[in-house]
């Protein structure tokens, strides 16, 4: 039925859209949704700050473990099922939120966020829409992270709206209902897991109606996928994986601690702020382009341009001494952020396939969130021990080298014959 009234529009774009709104919908398990809620959860409850913190620490360092069994999951019941859980158990998650009343409910409601919103409810859309497209990959993934950059902009302005208009409570309930009786019928009534499931091929190409068609006409659409015990097997896949941590846990590292690291340098609170906000500007136009990009050149080049970018940030933090080189800081982060957020996603569908896309994604990300979780935790220390920020930044320098070289290593690997057959 979809395919007859499609038949001049290929499908995958609405599976774009409709993942981009999952993207958007990780919003409650989002750090930029949360940060909105802390003071009233210290107010309400009369809990320190660092009982919070650590609790929130702890939940997404638990839930980024779970990730990898999301990861088989979605190898096992297929992206549409998964979404319908994930969404019900989000949305669920956020009403359970609304009645937090102790601070074990509280680690609980954390934890449920955390593994199902900023975790599964992002892993599953970008396993999703891999599945799709092959030639046209970049493209429709710059689309779909639309719904990052709207998510981060739209959620803190709304929760802080509804908790003046209303309270914390109605937000979490709000946030809720709209997953269940929104999100959750649009993905059973819209998606398809790929797109042979309704006639079609990758990228909208035509079927092959003779078989003088069929070398032609499927060309594009062969892929070769990987399961996740072969693709252990290559130095590539462990290359990446280091290229995935990385980024997590010097960016993590750096967004905890950049208002102190300003202050060492004279940089006023406002002027941290600015920076955050520039580097999200700039983040969304390159992460668009980025996709189209990736489509011309070797994924492994713009990986090592990444870590050329945050060699260059870490050494503009050690002479940072000015609003201006503040400025250009925030500029190179929001460059930076941009190519890893369309590139770390396109690597895995385009080295291994997408027959096993969620086990080898699932690593990934079980992987990113993990060494983010212990991204502040160097600068602390370098900071109780040097009392300064410099000495931190320098052993830091080591990681993005050794990302810059993982990447050049990371080249797309070949499947051998005994491979192929198993």
């Amino acid at each position: 039925m979809i395919q007859q009234r499609f038949s001049n529009f290929y499908y995958g774009w609405v599976i774009v859209f409709i993942a981009g709104i999952g993207i958007f919908f990780s919003g409650p398990g989002q750090t930029y949704s949360n940060s909105v809620y802390i003071d009233q959860y210290i107010d309400h409850f009369g809990w320190s700050r660092t009982e919070i913190s650590s609790i929130y620490s702890i939940a997404t360092f638990c839930a980024g473990i779970l990730m990898f069994f999301v990861g088989r999951f979605i190898d096992k019941f297929g992206q549409k099922k998964m979404m319908i859980i994930v969404g019900t158990i989000l949305g669920l998650s956020c009403l359970f939120n609304s009645f937090v009343s102790n601070i074990w409910m509280m680690s609980i409601g954390f934890f449920l966020i955390r593994l199902f919103g900023q975790g599964s409810m992002t892993l599953v859309p970008n396993t999703l829409v891999p599945q799709w497209f092959i030639q046209k990959r970049g493209r429709a993934l710059s689309f779909m992270a639309i719904g990052s950059f709207v998510s981060a902009a739209f959620f803190p302005i709304a929760n802080a709206w509804m908790i003046t208009k209303w309270d914390w409570q109605t937000s979490w309930q709000i946030w809720g209902l709209l997953l269940l009786f929104f999100f959750v019928p649009l993905v059973a009534f819209g998606v398809r897991n790929k797109p042979e499931d309704i006639g079609l091929l990758p990228d909208g190409e035509k079927v092959a109606q003779d078989k003088k068609q069929i070398h032609t006409t499927n060309s594009s659409t062969v892929e070769v996928s990987w399961t996740l015990q072969q693709a252990r097997k290559t130095l590539t896949f462990w290359a990446l994986l280091i290229c995935v941590g990385i980024p997590a846990l010097v960016n993590t590292g750096i967004t905890f601690h950049l208002v102190s690291i300003f202050g060492e340098n004279g940089i006023n609170v406002q002027t941290a702020a600015t920076v955050l906000s520039l580097m999200a500007i700039i983040g969304f136009p390159i992460s668009f382009i980025s996709g189209f990009i990736l489509e011309k050149i070797q994924t492994n080049l713009l990986l090592a341009l990444i870590f050329v970018f945050e060699i260059m940030l870490l050494l503009l933090l050690l002479v940072l001494n000015s609003v201006p080189v503040a400025i250009i800081f925030g500029v190179l982060w929001g460059v930076a952020t941009g190519l890893e957020r369309i590139t770390l996603n396109i690597v895995w569908p385009n080295y291994f396939g997408r027959q096993y896309l969620g086990s080898i994604k699932g690593l990934a990300v079980t992987v990113g969130v993990v060494a983010s979780s212990f991204g502040p935790l160097p600068f602390g220390i370098g900071y109780d021990i040097f009392h300064s920020y410099s000495q931190v930044l320098l052993l830091l320098l080591v990681l993005p080298v050794l990302g810059f070289i993982c990447a050049l290593y990371a080249k797309k690997p070949q499947k051998q014959t005994k491979q192929l057959a198993s």
